[in-house]
C-alpha cells in the first residue's frame, strides 16, 4: 500500500490515470494544492511576507482539500462505490469554491470594494478606553488584510482566486465524468 501512495503523487501517475478522470482530477487538486501551500510557506518563511488573517483562512481550505483529494484518488483507484467517489469529489469541489469565495472576498477588501474584518482592516487608532487597551491590542492584527501582498504586481489573493477556480473546474470535470459512468 505504501508504494501505491508514493506512486499516486507522481506526475506520471496523473497522466497514466487520464483514463480515470476522478483519479486524475483528485491528483491534480492534491498536487497543485501542495504546490500552492508550499508557495505560501516560501513567501512567508523565505521572503518574509507575513500572512494576514484572511490569507491564513485561505490556507485552511487547502488543509482540508489536499487530504480529501488524496482519499478520493485512493477510493477511485480502488474501485470504491461510485457514490463514495462522487460524494468525495463533490466535497472537494465545494472546498475549492469556498476557497475561491474567501479569495474573492479578500481581493475585494484589498481593492477597497468592501470592508474587511475589523481585526485586520479596521481602524487601528481607536482602542477605546484605557481598561480595554490590552484586550483590543490582542485582537488587532499587525498584518492588514486591506494592504495587498503582491508578487510581480499581482495580489496573492488574486492569484488564489485563479488557482481555486481552476481547481474547481478540474474537479468539476472529474465529477462530470464520474457521473457519466455507467
Amino acid at each position: 500500500m505504501r508504494g501505491f501512495v508514493g506512486e499516486i503523487m507522481t506526475a506520471m501517475s496523473i497522466s497514466a490515470n487520464r483514463s480515470d478522470p476522478a483519479v486524475a482530477a483528485a491528483l491534480v487538486v492534491a498536487a497543485v494544492g501542495i504546490a500552492t501551500i508550499l508557495g505560501a510557506y516560501f513567501f512567508q518563511y523565505v521572503l518574509g511576507v507575513a500572512p494576514c488573517p484572511l490569507c491564513l483562512d485561505q490556507r485552511k481550505v487547502y488543509y482540508v482539500a489536499i487530504p480529501l483529494a488524496l482519499i478520493v484518488a485512493l477510493a477511485a483507484k480502488a474501485a470504491s462505490p461510485r457514490s463514495l467517489v462522487v460524494g468525495g469529489l463533490a466535497l472537494v469541489l465545494v472546498a475549492m469554491l469556498v476557497g475561491a469565495g474567501i479569495a474573492i472576498y479578500h481581493s475585494g477588501v484589498e481593492w477597497k470594494f468592501w470592508a474587511g474584518p475589523q481585526d485586520c482592516s479596521g481602524e487601528i487608532t481607536s482602542f477605546g478606553n484605557a481598561g480595554g487597551l490590552l484586550d483590543q491590542m490582542d485582537k488587532t492584527s499587525i498584518v492588514r488584510c486591506d494592504q495587498p501582498q503582491r508578487f510581480l504586481g499581482v495580489s496573492l489573493a488574486n492569484c488564489n482566486v485563479v488557482v481555486s477556480l481552476a481547481l474547481a473546474a478540474v474537479v468539476g470535470w472529474g465529477l462530470r465524468a464520474q457521473l457519466a459512468k455507467r
